[in-house]
C-alpha cells in the first residue's frame, strides 16, 4: 500500500475515534472528590463515581482504643452520593461494596481519605499519633468490626414500665397536711 492510501484510513480511524469520544458530560464520571460532612468536619468524603453526579458518600471513622494512636477505622458500606456534582450533594441508602473497592484503588480517592482521616483523628485524639491503615480493596481484606456489647445501663428503660412506677410512686406518696386557713373546696 502506498502511504498515500493509508492516510485516508488513518483519517477515517482517526475521526471516527473522535466522534465516539464526543460522548456528554453528564454520561461520565467526574471523579470529583470533596469532603462532605455527616456530623462532624472531616467525617465523610464525596467521590462521584459515576454519571450525573451518583457515587459514594464514604463515612470515616477513628479507632484510638490503642493508648497513644488514632487510626481509620474502615465501613465499606458506604450511603450513594446524589447530586454529587451539583450544589447541594446528599446521600441515602447504600452503594455496592465493590463501588467502594474501585475507588479506594485510585490514587487521587486513597490520597483524600489518608487527608481527611488524618484530620479526624487530630480533632478526635490531638494528643495521639495517627497511624495509617490501608482500606480494604477487596470482600477478602473486610474485618468485622467488634464493638462492645451494651450493658444494662446502657439501654433505656420500657417507657410503660416507667409510667407504672412513677403512678405508684405518686399514690403512695404522703399527702401533705392541710395548712391552717387554706380552704377545701
Amino acid at each position: 500500500m502506498t502511504p498515500f492510501r493509508r492516510r485516508p484510513a488513518l483519517a477515517i480511524a482517526l475521526g471516527a475515534a473522535l466522534l465516539s469520544a464526543c460522548v456528554p458530560a453528564h454520561r461520565h464520571a467526574s471523579w470529583a472528590i470533596y469532603p462532605l460532612q455527616r456530623v462532624v468536619p472531616n467525617d465523610g468524603l464525596a467521590v462521584v463515581s459515576q454519571p450525573d453526579g451518583y457515587g459514594l458518600h464514604i463515612w470515616l471513622d477513628t479507632d484510638t482504643r490503642q493508648s497513644g494512636r488514632c487510626q481509620p477505622r474502615w465501613s465499606v458500606d458506604t450511603a450513594r452520593l446524589f447530586n454529587g456534582n451539583g450544589t447541594a450533594p446528599f446521600s441515602s441508602g447504600l452503594a455496592p461494596r465493590q463501588e467502594f473497592f474501585e475507588a479506594v484503588a485510585r490514587a487521587d480517592v486513597h490520597r483524600a481519605l489518608r487527608q481527611q482521616s488524618e484530620a479526624l483523628c487530630r480533632a478526635r485524639a490531638p494528643r495521639s499519633s495517627f497511624s495509617w491503615v490501608e482500606p480494604p480493596r477487596n470482600a477478602g481484606e473486610v474485618k468485622l468490626e467488634t464493638y462492645p456489647l451494651l450493658e444494662e445501663p446502657d439501654l433505656l428503660s420500657d417507657p410503660n414500665a416507667v409510667l407504672e412506677q412513677e403512678e405508684r410512686l405518686l399514690q403512695s406518696a404522703p399527702t401533705a397536711p392541710a395548712q391552717p386557713g387554706a380552704s377545701s373546696d
